[in-house]
């Protein structure tokens, strides 16, 4: 059955979700589902910042038969010979969990040791493949880049074997012969020969190579490339690659669909593909070799991870579920009795589901497509935005002229709408929530009252891992979506996700800035991605301000301010201001309660002072005339809001921008960057900021060049935290040196009780979820 409109689901991000079939609810971020060889068992697994979980269902109705919670676990999973064994990868723990399956059940064995846990030794383990002729397992890793093979008799490792990337998952030849294995950092497939365990080809496919199947025969294997777009098919007798098949809603598209998941029907006459960030399969027929052609698209819930068949089912892990949700129902903040699993952090409001239909047939087929169509805001045309009115200074298209000559765009850190502007009269806020509210921020509210106040604006991102992606390329890989939840719940691995870690943690096409230097267009990073006084990309080097303070709580934004202004004036008078700047002031990000630290309030106040003057100088230079300012947080997962945990703040600033205007239009970070890229003259980074609106309501065509003046700070700059109490020891014990190294459920409960008081009561959410049917109107409309 097609969902109709009313059962649309509308998303923060502007898409909608109608998932076809049965929805079945699963465990947190389920990243790979597996099918026995004789179609009676499956198998999950859940690998999010909550609960890790393995998980064995009927195929047939998706029930869950058995469940196990583990320390850790990442993607991998294998049944074993007559599938009365069950490996599972434990991820940064560096091990596989053994289940015996009895009564289909399952009953944890010993496990399979690689090495010791993060992070005395970086191996991340993740895709699994059992040879059942060798009784062997065979284990590929993302963090040292190899092959460990184990022999299943003795329960020892037989050899480790370097490999030329990060690896996702391994695929066994039907007769044994080679071991395929998709090297996610390395555009290709590499082939081990299982006889000696050495690499002995490696074929190239396109970017991010992760899931992969093969033809019964062994002849085709399939290899979805989840930054391109695609799906590489391989002749694995030539090893070459035999066709390639684009899995977007259209073609050619820019980033955003993210195939991570492929499955052949029982016949092989069809191919399934999992597009995550597209929430559909793509359906290809591939009965004929070299020939294969598209068959339309399924719609499925948020994020899908995998898909498999079994007989004439389908089934659909959905990475995030089916909605959004506020700060659920323990409340915006979490309180002290609760378990680390039942806090109603971000990262563990995305509650997965599984979806199970029939393989459709050609006129359910074409019915599904139709509704994926009408889920998507992105078309081919949206990319010349024809909503956008005449005269505006946000083009209509890429290439027309604006006024705006310089864009500044701020990236700040960590707050929602309720959390700064809830006590704002006019905007949807609420009060009782407002921790930082004008007698802390006038600065903010001087913006928000003298230009735009937007009180319907979300972010794209969870946390600052994905966040900075998304602010800066609209876009986060499956690399960056996947691994963060691992590195924020304590399990393990690097803060890789703001450069440093290579291309596996990379956009295919890159950031903002690689977008300008293709165009022609100057630009200049203050802090964003820039680690030690260095950019941590090669597309920022040598267009960065060395000596402006990269993210650092110890440094005070008022300092960041100062250097940025001397910076400035000094390119000013060069006439060298870029068009492009792009300003970090990370201190509302705060350091809690810790004793002898600045406290909340102040840091808080700290960076409305620095945004105030910033904003102060611009404006009283030659270039305010034809200048913007932009400002962002980069994700909104640190505070409550009674609408939606993505809500957030953001300003505008310059002649350009309405005075005095309240926008209640719904918006999100992409729509922020497409505006930023039709004033530059930039194409769309993905589909997310090409499908996006842009701001053009909140902009006139009648300049007025005003300046802005600064408002004095209203909290003591210099306040220290002096109490020794239950929240200080606490904080002595978060690790502030990066963003969000802090567990984030504590450290918001103890940001609340710094500001609010020790015994304060931390209040319930007043409403539900912001998202709804999407054919439903806002009282405003």
């Amino acid at each position: 059955m097609v969902p109709t409109a009313a059962e649309q689901t509308l998303l923060p991000n502007g898409w909608k979700l109608s998932p076809a079939g049965r929805q079945v609810p699963l465990g947190d971020l389920p990243l790979n589902l597996i099918v026995s060889a004789d179609g009676r068992l499956a198998a999950v697994t859940n690998n999010g910042y909550g609960a890790n979980t393995i998980q064995l269902l009927d195929p047939a109705s998706g029930a869950i038969l058995s469940e196990q919670k583990v320390p850790a676990a990442w993607v991998g999973l294998a049944f074993g010979a007559d599938n009365k064994m069950l490996y599972a990868s434990g991820g940064q723990h560096n091990r596989i969990h053994c289940f015996r399956i009895e009564d289909r059940t399952l009953v944890p064995d010993s496990a399979l040791v690689l090495g010791a846990r993060w992070p005395k030794q970086k191996i991340g383990v993740a895709g699994l493949a059992a040879d059942a002729r060798r009784e062997r397992l065979y284990a590929v890793t993302r963090e040292d880049s190899a092959l460990y093979t184990f022999d299943l008799r003795t329960r020892r490792l037989v050899q480790r074997t370097r490999l030329p990337a990060e690896a996702y998952t391994a695929v066994l030849a039907p007769d044994g012969t080679a071991l395929y294995v998709s090297l996610w950092g390395g555009a290709a497939v590499a082939i081990v020969d299982p006889a000696t365990l050495q690499v002995v080809a490696s074929v190239p496919v396109e970017s991010h190579p992760n899931d992969m199947v093969l033809t019964r025969d062994g002849r085709r294997l399939f290899v979805a490339n989840a930054n391109s777009n695609s799906v590489s098919v391989l002749d694995t007798r030539a090893r070459r690659v035999l066709e390639t098949l684009s899995t977007s809603l259209y073609s050619p598209a820019p980033a955003g669909s993210t195939p991570n998941g492929v499955a052949l029907s029982a016949d092989e006459q069809q191919l399934f593909i999992a597009n995550a960030d597209n929430n559909c399969l793509a359906v290809f027929d591939v009965a004929t070799p070299g020939v294969s052609k598209s068959l339309g698209f399924v719609p499925t819930g948020w994020y899908p991870t995998a898909v498999r068949t079994a007989g004439r089912t389908l089934l659909v892990t959905n990475g995030k579920g089916l909605t959004s949700l506020p700060n659920g129902e323990s409340g915006p903040n979490p309180v002290r009795n609760q378990s680390d699993e039942a806090r109603q952090y971000i990262g563990s409001l995305l509650k997965s589901s599984l979806s199970v239909l029939p393989v459709p047939g050609a006129a359910q087929l074409a019915a599904y497509a139709r509704q994926v169509y009408a889920n998507t805001p992105y078309t081919k045309q949206r990319e010349a935005q024809p909503g956008v009115p005449a005269g505006n200074p946000v083009p209509q298209r890429v290439g027309d002229a604006s006024p705006i000559k310089h864009v500044f765009y701020i990236i700040k850190e960590n707050r929602t709408y309720d959390q700064v502007l809830g006590d704002v009269k006019g905007g949807n806020g609420d009060a009782s929530l407002c921790l930082f509210g004008e007698n802390v921020t006038p600065n903010h509210h001087a913006l928000a009252r003298e230009f735009v106040l937007l009180d319907n604006f979300y972010v794209d991102a969870e946390v600052s891992a994905d966040g900075h992606n998304w602010s800066t390329a609209a876009y986060a890989n499956d690399f960056v979506e996947k691994s963060w939840p691992g590195n924020y719940s304590g399990r393990g691995g690097s803060y890789d996700f703001e450069g440093g870690r290579g291309a596996v943690a990379e956009p295919k096409d890159g950031f903002l800035w690689d977008y300008c230097q293709r165009a022609g267009v100057s630009f200049r990073s203050y802090g964003e991605f820039v680690y030690k006084g260095k950019a941590t990309v090669k597309g920022l080097r040598g267009h960065i301000a060395d000596d402006y303070p990269p993210y650092n709580l110890l440094v005070t934004d008022v300092d960041r301010e100062k250097i940025w202004e001397r910076d400035f004036d000094r390119l000013l008078a060069a006439g060298q201001v870029p068009r492009l700047s792009i300003l970090r002031l990370p201190n509302d990000h705060t350091m809690g309660a810790r004793t002898g630290q600045l406290t909340p309030l102040a840091y808080a106040g700290d960076n409305d002072l620095a945004l105030g003057r910033l904003i102060e100088h611009l404006s009283q230079s030659p270039i305010w005339k034809e200048a913007v300012v932009l400002v962002v947080e980069d994700d909104a997962q640190n505070g409550p809001d009674h609408v939606d945990a993505h809500r957030s703040t953001a300003y505008l600033a310059g002649p350009y921008v309405r005075r005095g205007a309240v926008v209640h239009t719904m918006y999100s970070t992409s729509g922020m960057l497409r505006t930023l890229e039709l004033i530059l003259g930039l194409p769309p980074m993905s589909q997310y900021d090409a499908a996006a609106t842009p701001l053009w309501e909140c902009f006139t065509s009648s300049a007025n060049a005003r300046p802005f003046v600064a408002r004095p700070a209203l909290v003591d700059l210099n306040a220290r935290n002096t109490a020794y109490n239950r929240s200080s020891r606490q904080a002595e014990g978060f690790d502030f040196s990066r963003e969000d190294a802090a567990p984030d459920i504590p450290f918001n409960e103890n940001i609340w009780h710094a500001v609010r008081g020790e015994a304060s009561v931390m209040p319930a959410p007043r409403r539900s979820a912001f998202v709804r049917a999407a054919a439903e109107k806002d009282d405003d409309d």
